[in-house]
């Protein structure tokens, strides 16, 4: 399993170390506190808004999966509020860049 190919077909996936129990981001073949190799799983697609910008009429949220990811996507309609729930609705690859597309739960 690869975190980029797995991303460009659409699904979000998770790198965690068993001998640890941590979970390893930004992705990795190896953990970053032990040094080990990673199993990889299917990763939650909820979460919850950290912190958001408005650009024109767009809102991007940092928002934060499983206690220790943080990622920032583009919410689809609403207004977002810090702490509000919400969850990965698309992800993929655009020009070389990770793509998240979120929405209010």
């Amino acid at each position: 399993m690869n975190f980029e190919t797995e991303l460009e077909n659409g699904h979000f996936i998770v790198a965690e170390c068993k001998h640890c129990q941590k979970i390893v981001w930004p992705p990795s073949d190896f953990c970053n506190k032990c040094f080990r190799n990673v199993s990889w799983r299917k990763g939650s697609h909820e979460g919850k808004i950290i912190e958001f910008s408005r650009k024109n009429d767009s809102y991007f949220c940092l928002i934060e999966i499983e206690n220790s990811i943080r990622i920032i996507g583009k919410l689809s309609k609403g207004i977002p509020i810090e702490g509000q729930q919400v969850k990965i609705e698309k992800c993929g690859i655009e020009n070389k860049n990770y793509n998240f597309e979120i929405s209010l739960v």
